[in-house]
């Protein structure tokens, strides 16, 4: 049985060439304060294939403290955390780009705002209910520009759509789940990529239940119950059928995959290693690129790697996405970009004790660019273009609905017909041609041929 009970409501690898980080935007500022240190190249998961070649991060990783961005919805330490994935964000975008919400801030209240990103300019509609939003408030945008806000109430989590009418705030309630168990919590699923239907995900003692919260015939729906607790929440195509969790059983945490469409048939998606906790952060449909956190690599502690969804290649983790002091959150990743895992441009927010700003990656790259955000940056959001371009939302006193464009780093395509020097001829290091993605449907990299690096 689900945790969770129904109170319905009649409802509508390795390479030694691998770059150091760039510098952080304050490096002339501030080179002084940080000395330098040594990193070594990629990490393969072979004990027997590991690579070392010396680079050296540059002195500037300090942020000067004015620059801190604090959150201040709670004591100013920053954002939260949520465990082996990152700080939440600070709004939401829908899948598609078009609408953003977020919970907005006037004197000690909160309340809705949505945000309209793909006019000419952007402009945000206040939603505010009757009364001030309580915290642990969730918001979602819809893609037909409605807002979803969960509400949670003495054990409760009542569902609601919001829209504007006019001088005031439409509201139409979709039910309540109830979750009588104390231990049981219950959040919203990242935006689905149709956009017209939302999940929410039910953690409790021993089971985690998926549930449709809107887009439903008769308010919440019941989907799929499954052992053990699960976190994080990563889709997988464009369909919103294929659903990644990072599952903990027996103490590890490993990534599976929810058919939405069998009844929530699970399978396995990703084991590094036997002991290691594998956890899944970003998926781009398109190229199939995966962003991965795991301590495979060094156990004990998480580190950032990627790989190639049905692949026959090993996940692999640059020392770009590993500099030293810094916590990196992927956020998005560049569209379009079908059969170039390589060339797909990944966004990440970058967290120090010292202030956040953002970084652009790609696999080709073997560089982690870091760049100035925008005064206001509503941390960890934002959507790519096709072309690259990548919009930052920003709230300000002056400008209180933004979108800053990044242009990211220019990569050139790797040459069809390569002409590595004769040094390079004769490295055992050198990195064959990745293939593109051979599956349509998700394969278990568990189960892909990825030989002895991979624990089967």
């Amino acid at each position: 049985m689900p945790a969770c009970a129904i109170e319905p409501t009649a409802a509508d690898g390795s390479d030694p060439e691998d770059g150091a980080a760039e510098p952080t935007p304050y490096a002339e500022e501030h080179a002084e304060d940080y000395a330098s240190h040594a990193i070594t190249a990629d990490h393969a998961i072979a004990a027997d294939h590991m690579i070392a070649s010396d680079h050296v991060i540059p002195e500037d990783r300090v942020i000067p403290e004015d620059r801190v961005i604090a959150d201040d919805r709670g004591s100013g330490t920053g954002h939260p955390f949520t465990v082996g994935r990152g700080p939440a964000a600070d709004c939401v975008i829908t899948a598609g780009g078009a609408y953003a919400a977020r919970l907005a801030r006037a004197g000690d209240s909160w309340f809705p705002e949505r945000w309209t990103l793909d006019g000419p300019e952007p402009y945000a509609v206040p939603l505010p209910g009757n009364q001030p939003e309580e915290p642990g408030t969730e918001v979602q945008p819809m893609a037909d520009g409605r807002v979803l806000i969960r509400r949670p109430i003495e054990g409760r989590h009542a569902f609601s759509l919001l829209y504007p009418t006019g001088p005031g705030t439409g509201e139409l309630p979709l039910g309540a789940v109830e979750c009588p168990d104390e231990g049981t919590r219950l959040h919203l699923l990242p935006p689905a990529p149709c956009g017209e239907r939302a999940y929410a995900l039910a953690v409790g003692r021993r089971t985690t239940t998926v549930w449709l919260v809107a887009g439903g015939t008769f308010g919440p729906e019941y989907l799929a119950e499954i052992p053990g607790r699960c976190s994080g929440g990563v889709w997988l195509d464009r369909t919103g059928r294929m659903l990644a969790l990072d599952r903990e059983v027996g103490g590890r945490t490993k990534t599976i995959v929810v058919d939405l469409e069998r009844g929530g048939e699970v399978s396995p998606l990703l084991q590094i290693a036997a002991d290691s906790d594998d956890r899944l952060l970003l998926a781009d449909p398109d190229s199939g690129l995966l962003l991965i956190r795991s301590d495979a690599p060094s156990p004990g502690e998480a580190r950032l790697g990627w790989g190639v969804l049905g692949s026959t290649l090993p996940v692999r983790f640059p020392e770009s996405l590993h500099p030293p002091d810094l916590a990196l959150t992927p956020f998005a990743s560049q569209p379009g970009q079908a059969l170039l895992p390589e060339a797909c441009a990944v966004a990440l927010r970058i967290d120090s004790p010292f202030g956040t700003w953002v970084g652009v990656w790609r696999p080709v790259d073997r560089r982690l660019h870091q760049l100035r955000a925008p005064e206001g940056w509503l941390a960890g959001s934002g959507v790519w273009t096709p072309d690259g371009v990548l919009r930052l939302p920003y709230a300000t006193e002056a400008e209180p609905c933004g979108v800053a464009p990044l242009t990211a780093p220019l990569t050139e395509p790797p040459s069809s017909e390569p002409s590595p020097s004769p040094s390079e001829e004769a490295s055992p290091c050198e990195e064959p041609p990745r293939p593109a993605p051979a599956a349509a449907r998700p394969v278990p990299l568990q189960q892909a041929p990825l030989g002895r690096l991979v624990t089967k």
